[in-house]
C-alpha cells in the first residue's frame, strides 16, 4: 500500500550539509522508490516570524510560508520530523515552526459550549528522528529524553497524531563510516515501509 508522506527536515542550517538531511534523504528515496508520494518542508529554508503573543497564535493570519506547509501536513498520511538535539531540545526555529504551523483551526478546534477540543490532525502517524552528541540510551535514561515526550504528548498526539515512533540517534559526531551507514541503511528500510 502507497501512502503520502511529509518529512519534515528540522535541522536549522540552511546549508543542508548534516547528517539530518542526509537521513532525510536516505529516507525520502527509498519512500519514493517504493511508490510512496513524498512532500518535504525544510524549517530551515522558510521565512517567518517567530509568534510573540497568544492573540497572533489564536486568530492571527500564517505567512504563506506556513500556509504551504500547513497544506503539505494536511495532505500526508505519515510525517517524519527530524532534528538535531540542541540543548537538550528541538531547535528554535523548528519549535517556532511547529507554533505557527499547528495553530487552532488547522491542527486542533477549541472547545465550545462545554465540548471537547477537536484533534484535527486524527488519522495521521509520525515518525520522530533525532540525532544526538550524547549515547542515544544516556538521553533515554538518564535525561529521560524529556523533550522528545513534549514533542510527542504535548504536540503530537495533541492535535491527534498516532501512533509515533520514533528513532534516536546517538554519538553521531563519533559516529564512522560504519556507524553511519547503518543508520542510513535502517532510514531507507524505514522510508520503503513508509514508517
Amino acid at each position: 500500500m502507497t501512502i503520502r508522506i511529509a518529512i519534515i527536515q528540522g535541522q536549522p542550517d540552511p546549508r543542508g550539509n548534516h547528517f539530518c538531511n542526509t537521513l532525510g534523504e536516505a529516507y525520502a528515496d527509498a519512500a519514493q522508490s517504493a511508490g510512496h508520494e513524498v512532500r518535504r518542508i525544510d524549517v530551515a529554508r522558510l521565512d517567518f516570524p517567530l509568534l510573540r503573543d497568544k492573540d497572533d497564535w489564536d486568530k492571527g493570519s500564517p505567512p504563506d510560508s506556513i500556509r504551504e506547509a500547513q497544506l503539505t501536513i494536511g495532505w500526508a498520511q505519515h510525517l517524519v520530523i527530524i532534528y538535531p538535539l540542541w540543548l537538550g531540545s528541538i531547535p528554535a526555529l523548528l519549535k517556532g515552526f511547529l507554533e505557527q504551523a499547528l495553530r487552532p483551526g488547522f491542527a486542533f478546534s477549541r472547545s465550545v459550549d462545554g465540548k471537547p477540543w477537536r484533534k484535527l490532525l486524527a488519522g495521521r502517524t509520525a515518525r520522530i528522528v533525532v540525532t544526538m552528541g550524547m549515547p542515544a540510551f544516556v538521553y533515554r535514561w538518564y535525561f529521560g529524553a524529556h523533550s522528545l515526550k513534549s514533542l510527542e504528548r504535548n504536540i503530537l498526539k495533541f492535535c491527534g497524531i498516532g501512533p509515533i515512533s520514533e528513532s534516536l540517534v546517538g554519538t553521531v559526531e563519533a559516529a564512522n563510516g560504519a556507524g553511519r551507514e547503518k543508520w542510513l541503511a535502517k532510514m531507507r528500510a524505514l522510508g520503503a515501509q513508509g514508517r
